[in-house]
């Protein structure tokens, strides 16, 4: 991630691009887009979004080329640096694309939808949620494992209850990405404290100032929410209830999966190495207790359904169409578009640096900072801005945090008031553009599209919002609240 950094100051010295240049593949990147998603909706990730971003990225080049004699090796050698930087994201998402399989077939999803159905009332379905999902991901520190895990079964019980996806998921990834950024345990929120050199526990103390009221506004819409949105009635629940117990063999013992996978979270266990021994448990408890599935999936092959559960497309007749859909998986193979996605946009996000488009653009926001809430906006701004250019959240909260760095001392700042912006306006919006690794992540494990959860995951457009607003009250590094 330094690497990336020392990359970026190295392309602030090459020639300058006019800013009305360097918005050109902005431009033409969110045209196209309108025009993807106008005419494939859903399916725009299956190939249209990333034919969108290398048409982008070959526009940057031929400008940087044709009309500012830019060296073309250096464009391929950003991509290959670009593309090398989510390599470990690219073998997570593999991993979790095999987990989310097995877990299903071995019936711990399942386990979770039956009990969860139990359990959760639907009229206070999407606050708890959210709720727990913060708490999950607070303990484990990484929103990713949090969704791939619990978020998939609450996506079956929000369904089974009536709830639109899109409620159930943003409540999903609101909560989340608050217990993401809370966490001591959280890379990004490390990265953030770390890059501006703000002490951890302090960064985390001086967030829940603007984090812990913008939780609480959340989670009173989604009660609202819950009371209004009419669920189903008993006996649809009761048929998605009969059709996982008259399918799978549900038991308690399923539950011993989720609990030594958290502890491996818990215990600072890398997440490649958990996500492995958590697929590899999912095989073990399909072998033990769904044999009968696997010989169905596999054809009579008890072998050939283990391997399918765990790489490719599986479809499991439950007796109820909606609950079909539900259990059906894709494994490593239903991931394989959102990787495609991601090196694409990888490719954009090195060129945009190469070419000095990046660094434009950022000149022009961060030098338009003149008051303290100015410099927050812009700091919120530059994150979003940042999250949609270079695609990846590490790299945006890296690069935030040194454009603005020197700005921040400069009006008197202490480093926690820029960490902290930082987490509001960048670490919490990756999830909403849909092209980062965040948004295509969350919305192909969800099986629910970036577009259709954004209006609501209140938590990650009502941070930046609050913390612009607090900062009006701030008027100096004496004078912080």
């Amino acid at each position: 991630m330094l690497k990336c950094s020392k990359d970026f100051h190295i392309y602030m010295k090459q020639q300058q691009i006019p800013f009305i240049i360097a918005l050109i593949p902005l431009i033409v990147l969110i045209i196209l887009q309108a025009f993807i998603i106008s005419s494939f909706g859903s399916s725009a990730l299956d190939g249209a979004s990333q034919v969108g971003l290398l048409v982008t990225s070959a526009v940057a080049v031929l400008i940087s080329v044709c009309f500012y004699r830019f060296d073309y090796s250096g464009f391929e050698e950003a991509i290959s640096k670009s593309i090398s930087n989510v390599s470990t994201a690219i073998v997570m998402l593999m991993l979790i694309g095999s987990l989310s399989g097995t877990w299903m077939i071995s019936g711990i999803v399942p386990y979770l939808i039956n009990e969860g159905l139990h359990i959760i009332s639907p009229i206070i379905f999407l606050p708890t949620t959210c709720i727990l999902c913060a708490l999950i991901s607070i303990v484990t520190g990484s929103s990713w494992t949090t969704v791939a895990t619990i978020g998939i079964a609450l996506i079956g019980v929000g369904r089974a209850n009536g709830f639109d996806d899109g409620w159930t998921a943003g409540a999903i990834i609101s909560g989340a990405y608050f217990g993401d950024k809370m966490s001591p345990l959280s890379d990004t929120t490390v990265l953030a404290s770390s890059t501006v050199g703000t002490p951890l526990f302090e960064h985390i103390k001086y967030m829940t100032k603007t984090t812990v009221p913008t939780v609480v506004v959340t989670i009173l819409i989604y009660a609202v929410a819950s009371l209004l949105i009419s669920g189903r009635e008993e006996s649809d629940i009761n048929a998605y209830v009969n059709g996982i117990n008259s399918t799978f063999n549900i038991s308690h013992w399923l539950l011993i999966v989720p609990v030594l996978t958290g502890l491996m979270i818990y215990k600072k266990i890398p997440a490649i190495p958990v996500m492995f021994f958590a697929t590899l448990l999912g095989v073990a408890t399909s072998l033990i207790l769904q044999r009968d599935i696997l010989i169905q999936i596999g054809e009579g092959d008890i072998f050939k359904g283990t391997m399918t559960s765990v790489f490719g497309a599986t479809n499991i007749s439950t007796g109820n169409e909606e609950l079909d859909n539900l259990v059906s998986t894709g494994g490593i193979a239903g991931v394989m578009n959102t990787i495609w996605l991601i090196i694409c946009a990888m490719v954009f996000g090195g060129v945009m640096t190469a070419g000095g488009f990046l660094r434009v653009i950022m000149e022009k926001i961060v030098s338009a900072a003149k008051k303290t809430w100015s410099l927050v906006a812009s700091t919120a701004a530059s994150g979003i801005i940042l999250n949609a250019i270079t695609c990846d959240q590490y790299l945006a909260v890296i690069l935030t945090g040194s454009l603005f760095k020197d700005k921040y001392k400069a009006m008197g700042h202490k480093p926690r008031l820029l960490s902290r912006s930082i987490e509001d306006g960048t670490t919490v919006t990756s999830v909403l553009v849909p092209w980062s690794t965040c948004g295509m992540t969350q919305a192909t494990v969800l099986g629910v599209a970036t577009i259709t959860y954004l209006p609501y995951c209140f938590f990650n457009y009502l941070s930046p919002i609050a913390t612009i607003l607090l900062s009006i009250r701030i008027k100096g590094k004496s004078h912080e609240t």
